[in-house]
């Protein structure tokens, strides 16, 4: 099998039609279609089911494309280790965590990350589901929770805590709530109910409330930095994780003593990359940071 057209192939296979797979490979339309046209004929089976809305992989176009995927995942791991400087780090590192994190937690401070180690190089994927590790997806990972494969090494980080907070504004037009039950006569901002980052993000509803009886928000956004903005506006009483209401001015918390859900917070890379040096750097480096409390 031709190596051109095994990599044209995947790049269809991942993007779901022609079109999208040329614009990743700057190849026109007809050039990809050749290349998928010449490898279906060299292997004598089809590879896709063509239709109006895009292409489906065939059962043989799926086996071909899951050793395709497990090929190029061990090829650019390979590349990583062997960019890698002896003496000190050096090349990419991806890195993955959940949006609200990543944007404003950890962005401002990978600034300091890359003053220290001018040789590499990072690239920050933003996004609440789970990248695939073992596929190379990215290098390493922050997350909310413990990892779910087996063969991707964890270290815990630190524990998350939820504040309740308010903008002054809010409370002193709709007073300050003393106990759980006087969030019943408070307006409410949740996280909406898209792929939530953690789990229980939205335990203000049913705190002190009877089972199947929550309390209903006067607003729901998928968005920790959008809750945060509207809390602070003054639109109501919400729950934010602890680094995020430390860092933002304008938020006062409330009934601190109230017992709130705890998410344990993890760094996570696949065991080939156990003896990396970036890796390594910074993880050392994130503990540093989260020596200062970010809980």
């Amino acid at each position: 099998m031709d190596w051109d057209k095994l990599r044209v192939f995947h790049a269809v296979a991942e993007a779901g039609s022609f079109t999208h797979a040329g614009d990743t490979l700057n190849l026109s339309q007809s050039a990809v279609s050749r290349q998928i046209s010449a490898l279906e004929e060299a292997l004598q089976v089809p590879l896709f089911h063509r239709h109006a809305r895009g292409l489906i992989l065939t059962e043989q176009g799926e086996s071909l494309n899951q050793t395709v995927r497990e090929v190029f995942a061990k090829l650019a791991m390979t590349e990583a280790l062997l960019t890698e400087s002896r003496d000190k780090p050096a090349g990419k590192l991806k890195i993955t965590t959940t949006v609200g994190f990543g944007s404003n937690w950890l962005a401002p401070r990978l600034v300091q990350f890359l003053e220290l180690h001018q040789d590499v190089t990072v690239s920050l994927l933003l996004d609440d589901g789970d990248l695939d590790l073992a596929m190379r997806e990215a290098d390493v990972a922050i997350r909310m929770h413990p990892p779910k494969q087996p063969d991707l090494i964890q270290r815990h980080l630190f524990e998350i805590e939820w504040h309740i907070c308010a903008s002054p504004e809010y409370l002193a037009r709709a007073g300050t709530p003393a106990m759980l039950e006087d969030l019943d006569r408070h307006k409410l901002v949740l996280f909406g109910d898209y792929h939530p980052p953690v789990g229980d993000i939205n335990w203000l509803a049913m705190v002190g409330r009877r089972p199947g009886q929550p309390r209903r928000p006067v607003l729901e956004v998928n968005s920790l930095s959008s809750m945060a903005q509207i809390i602070r506006a003054g639109l109501g009483i919400g729950a934010l994780p602890g680094w995020m209401a430390a860092e933002m001015d304008g938020l006062t918390r409330v009934l601190a003593d109230v017992q709130r859900p705890k998410v344990d917070c993890y760094f996570v890379y696949p065991e080939e990359l156990r003896h990396s040096k970036r890796v390594a750097v910074f993880r050392d480096f994130l503990l540093a940071r989260l020596q200062q409390r970010v809980h």
